[in-house]
């Protein structure tokens, strides 16, 4: 039997460790193996570390992590006709059923049926991956796994907020993003090719404001413990706050902050997570405010997104780590020394 080098969740508040395991096989007609080319470290995989996701994902331990992957197709089942031996693809983080009523309406983040590599089953954090046809998209032979790995779910999630407020927003609008880090400077590009409104990013880091701002921002405001950036904010949208805020952070008090930033019926996104929301509710009926979240993103999303990266409009700036350097890049990444994402590569 062959085997693979694997990293595995053995137990929650430990380690992650490197195992042998057997290559995963087809068992059925629409199974298909990629050989990972790139795994992205997502903050996500702190949090399943840290136990946050046991209850929800049930996931028996010891399993394989990572739910950001692309490679090489290196085998599939006898009715996968979407992709060949050696297709260079990205895979979609949810493996879905395609008959329920979500998969129906092109809804498939919601498939009642759906297994979620990485999170309930084994991930990428692998030599190989076992997922199915209606999850593996073909890329441009310009792009390369390793540099589109981590749009598999931070680019889809950062697509699938950013292209829901672009529905709304109008070129007179103005749209914030709190947090220009690994989510978040997806999130710019994103919004700098689908809508022509003002963005303004909010970040506490004066280095990813730069980047903020070479990718696409109109105004950059360096977040403060006084709470000042808000008032900010505020001046800058003429004191009746932006028509969408899009919070890629979601702890530390950014969604209280960002909620103050709307303006009457406006629209507040929640991506990244880790806090409560609290709001009077009287504050939420009397200026008509909404709360969205946002979950990944669909199937058509993905295709989307690797279309902008195949323009050129939107790259991912990485950090390589071998696979044996695993806890390195959980490291730096807990420690915020990452900019933009950390890869992982077999």
């Amino acid at each position: 039997m062959t085997t693979m080098r694997a990293v595995q969740v053995v137990d929650y508040h430990q380690n992650l460790q490197l195992t042998e395991l057997p290559v995963p096989e087809i068992t059925g007609p629409f199974d298909v193996i990629v050989r990972i080319g790139g795994a992205g470290v997502c903050r996500t995989d702190l949090h399943i570390l840290e136990g946050q996701w046991s209850e929800k994902s049930g996931v028996a331990l010891p399993y394989t992590i990572g739910h950001e992957n692309a490679g090489w197709v290196d085998a599939i089942g006898t009715a996968v006709t979407n992709v060949q031996v050696g297709d260079k693809v990205i895979v979609h983080p949810l493996i879905t059923c395609g008959l329920c009523r979500a998969c129906r309406a092109g809804d498939d983040v919601h498939c009642e049926n759906s297994q979620f590599p990485g999170i309930d089953t084994h991930g990428g954090y692998a030599e190989y991956l076992k997922t199915s046809a209606r999850s593996v998209v073909r890329i441009s032979d310009s792009l390369e796994p390793a540099d589109v790995a981590a749009l598999a779910d931070a680019g889809l999630t950062a697509y699938h907020a950013a292209a829901k407020a672009a529905r709304t927003l109008r070129p007179a609008d103005q749209c914030v993003v709190i947090g220009a880090g690994g989510l978040g400077h997806i999130g710019i590009q994103v919004l700098t090719a689908l809508t022509a409104s003002t963005l303004i990013v909010v970040d506490r880091n004066p280095a990813a404001l730069e980047l903020a701002t070479s990718l696409g921002a109109d105004h950059t405001v360096v977040a403060s413990a006084d709470g000042s950036h808000v008032d900010r904010v505020l001046e800058l949208t003429g004191g009746q706050g932006a028509r969408a805020v899009i919070d890629f952070v979601g702890e530390g008090g950014s969604t209280a902050e960002g909620i103050r930033m709307l303006r009457r019926a406006g629209d507040f996104y929640v991506v990244g997570y880790g806090e409560n929301i609290d709001v009077p509710t009287i504050d939420i009926i009397s200026t008509e405010i909404n709360l969205i979240g946002n979950l990944v993103g669909s199937y058509t999303d993905l295709t989307e997104l690797m279309e902008l990266a195949a323009r050129g409009l939107v790259t991912l700036h990485t950090v390589t780590y071998a696979l044996d350097d695993f806890q390195s890049a959980i490291d730096d990444l807990d420690a915020g020394r990452v900019r933009g994402r950390a890869i992982l590569i077999p």
